[in-house]
């Protein structure tokens, strides 16, 4: 029974879609992380000395001592309710993202909303007087997924989802509003989490605005992803024919050639979204069904 349920679980998640795999990771280190906790507890050991070594430390010398918190404090939770609502805005707002952009610009986004909101609050810590000998750990999943939501939001603005008791509210207004709620809680208890909500809100906006000029900020980022899965990757035993072969070559894309297929592809995005914006999914063909699937998949 078990070793059913893991070996589906495995099968979903190589299966599914890099938004899946996102929360599969999440949800993954949150339960090892609780298991360690209780058993650590049971033999009255203080866990939180694990907890430092992963989470994003205020304090520059200590965060030189561990600079890959950097990247490991935005796959870290520890209370229930914080995993639950940040997979829920994660997986909401990830599919949405997910009709304009690929898999690689939401792997690549989720990255550097991370890393702004971890330097942004390590900066802000360190640069204004009110937090003067106050030092903290930061953890959690929040400014990737506000990336996500402000880009998401950028990009389509007027697109209505409905919330409980609220009705279709546009993005754009959730936007905002998320965004003001950081602003005036910055120096609330829990100051250093809305900084970094405001670090990932910055790297969101940056990114539609690049996009929107044919410019893919996330294209680094994936590219050294892709370097190291690579490399990482067993090379395949290569079988050397004796047959004649004839060597093709294939002309690198140049960078007005590339632009230019870009805009291409972002217009017939946009008809596409605003079809769906005023008469819903089910009025596309199956050609524009097709195209959709397609962009949403590079």
């Amino acid at each position: 029974m078990a070793a059913s349920i893991i070996d589906n679980l495995k099968r979903q998640f190589k299966q599914g879609s890099v938004l899946l795999k996102l929360i599969y990771i999440n949800v993954a280190i949150f339960l090892l992380l609780r298991l360690i906790w209780v058993g650590l507890i049971l033999f009255n050991v203080d866990g939180s000395q694990i907890l430092s070594f992963i989470e994003m430390p205020s304090a520059p010398d200590l965060f030189i001592t561990r600079p890959w918190t950097l990247l490991t404090y935005m796959f870290v939770h520890f209370d229930v309710w914080h995993i639950l609502f940040n997979m829920l805005w994660l997986y909401w707002f990830g599919q949405i993202f997910l009709l304009s952009f690929g898999e690689k610009q939401m792997v690549g986004l989720y990255l550097w909303g991370g890393i702004a909101g971890g330097l942004l609050y390590l900066l802000s810590y360190n640069l204004f007087p009110y937090f003067d000998g106050k030092e903290g750990l930061m953890c959690g999943a929040s400014a990737s997924i506000i990336a996500i939501v402000v880009a998401t939001a950028f990009r389509m603005p007027d697109y209505k989802i409905n919330l409980l008791f609220l009705g279709a509210i546009p993005l754009k207004y959730i936007a905002i509003v998320t965004i003001i709620i950081d602003l005036l809680s910055v120096t609330s208890t829990n100051g250093g989490g809305h900084i970094a909500h405001l670090g990932g809100a910055i790297i969101g906006y940056w990114f539609i605005a690049r996009w929107e000029k044919g410019k893919d900020i996330t294209a680094p980022i994936n590219r050294l992803i892709d370097r190291i899965v690579t490399f990482c990757k067993p090379r395949p035993k290569i079988k050397i024919s004796r047959s004649h072969t004839r060597r093709t070559t294939t002309r690198p894309e140049t960078d007005a050639e590339y632009h230019t297929r870009k805009k291409k592809e972002n217009e017939e995005i946009d008809i596409i979204l605003d079809k769906i914006k005023k008469s819903g999914y089910s009025s596309l063909s199956t050609e524009e069904k097709k195209r959709l699937f397609e962009m949403g998949k590079k």
